[in-house]
């Protein structure tokens, strides 16, 4: 039996299974899955929003009816879903967007820009009102965008291509209601690659789970695999003067950054993966380059033939499954500063403006300094040297190898430097993170949201274990 011809019998049992599981758990059938495609449109100080269409997927819905309403209070933005007469919440979501990280660019600030995105919500009985809110200063959520639906109209969009690929399952252990569904998107696989993307995508998996605290949740997730034949290997990468074309439309150079690799193409990446369960996406890029990026709630991506492919889908996951923020401060990002110190959303990030009500509060052992002192002065030396060498190999294109033995070279100084601090195991709050060198605050002095280390602290691991309950446990009596 082939790879492929195995591939679909697991698929066909995965299925058979699932759907003798879920006819045996619950009475009804879960509902159709609905999809609004809108356009956000803008520049740095407005926005506009406007309908595309209503889909409904070909799959019926993934999650946990219990679980409809969001507790975890992330994300700059939420939908909702609520009954048009009544006004009665029935669905909502946290999650950012592209514009929204746009939107920070120097670009911003000097034309307006349109992104596609897309809010997917179990199938209602009844017209209802989908809105869009947005996080201010404050924290506060407002509506800027309400549409009334109704999904039963006849402009719904309810017959569509067949998949363009079959989905692989990776892990399959039961009910996608009673799992996180994560689907392994392949972008710049060939025919001849398949093969390729299924085994990349099964040693990914296995190594997302033999990390904290993953590792523990393991058996609260399916993984699916899904990747349609382009012509030739790899995705753009346009600073380089490499440009291909793909199913996903995944690229490097995002807002001018040559690590940052997303795709803008949602209609594309909706379509395509709306023929496999899901929850959350991850792209693999068929490329060496060191890259990957992860909005929340979207999907995140990464480099999947880089030395650091591991490192690159664990941390990247950690953006677009748990909102975690980047901690790291000395790497050149496309956005710009601000010179106001709001407290993030993040849940692994502080501005400190109150220590005594520190979000993480309840980690930090009685007697730790807040701020936490740690080496700050001596690591921000050596990155301004790092950074330099960094981007001489990059300007010269020098080979990927040699930029991979810098990032070894930096871990291991990093580990050093840290391995005598005194506050090293100490969850605290320590200077530089989310970007910035001063004012920003993050739980430890390493984690894997930090660098390039195998852990993530306490508060990440935490905030990843609360994104895991959201979808697969009954909210507490």
């Amino acid at each position: 039996m082939t790879l492929r011809t195995k591939a679909a019998a697991a698929l066909s049992g995965a299925a058979f299974a699932l759907s003798a599981a879920a006819a045996a758990a619950a009475p009804a059938s879960p509902p159709a899955t609905v999809r609004l495609d809108y356009l956000h449109t803008g520049n740095a100080l407005s926005e506009q929003y406007a309908m595309d269409r209503v889909v409904i997927e070909p799959l019926p819905w993934p999650g946990k009816l219990s679980r409809n309403l969001d507790d975890t209070d992330r994300g700059v933005n939420r939908v909702e879903v609520v009954d048009a007469r009544t006004g009665d919440l029935l669905y909502s979501r946290g999650f950012s967007t592209i514009f929204g990280e746009w939107r920070s660019t120097e670009e911003a600030q000097k034309m307006s820009r349109g992104f596609q995105e897309s809010v997917r919500f179990p199938k209602p009985d009844r017209p209802v009102k989908v809105r869009i809110l947005r996080r201010d200063e404050r924290s506060a959520f407002s509506v800027v965008w309400s549409v009334e639906i109704d999904t039963d109209a006849q402009d719904v969009v309810r017959k569509q291509e067949s998949a363009p690929a079959k989905p692989i399952p990776i892990r399959v252990g039961g009910p996608s209601p009673d799992k996180v569904d994560l689907l392994i998107l392949g972008d710049g696989y060939t025919r001849a690659d398949m093969a390729k993307f299924e085994q990349t995508a099964r040693r990914l998996a296995d190594y997302l789970f033999s990390v904290s605290p993953f590792k523990e949740r393991a058996q609260d997730f399916n993984v699916w695999g899904l990747a349609v034949p382009t012509q030739e290997s790899g995705v753009s990468r346009p600073s380089t003067g490499a440009h291909k074309a793909s199913a996903l439309g995944t690229r490097y150079d995002i807002f001018g950054s040559e690590r940052y690799v997303l795709t803008l193409d949602n209609r594309a990446l909706r379509d395509i993966a709306q023929h496999a369960p899901y929850e959350f996406i991850e792209i693999l890029v068929n490329n060496d380059t060191y890259g990957g990026g992860g909005i929340y709630g979207q999907f995140s991506t990464a480099a999947a033939n880089s030395d650091w492919a591991n490192y690159l889908f664990v941390h990247e996951f950690g953006h677009h499954f748990a909102g975690l923020a980047d901690e790291y401060y000395t790497s050149p990002v496309a956005y710009q500063a601000s010179g106001e110190r709001v407290e993030p959303w993040e849940p692994n990030a502080t501005a400190l403006r109150d220590p005594a009500r520190l979000k993480w509060k309840h980690l930090v052992k009685p007697g730790t300094p807040l701020p936490t002192p740690w080496p700050k002065e001596a690591y921000e030396t050596h990155a301004r040297e790092y950074q330099k060498v960094r981007a001489a190999l990059r300007k010269a294109n020098r080979p990927e190898s040699e930029m991979s033995a810098l990032f070894k070279e930096d871990l291991a100084f990093t580990a050093k430097l840290f391995s005598t601090a005194p506050h090293r195991q100490d969850v605290g709050a320590f200077e530089g993170a989310n970007y910035e060198a001063k004012g920003y605050y993050r739980p430890a002095q390493q984690c894997l949201m930090f660098d390039r280390s195998e852990k993530f602290c306490a508060v990440c691991s935490e905030a990843v274990g609360a994104t895991i309950d959201l979808y697969t446990r009954d909210p507490a009596r």
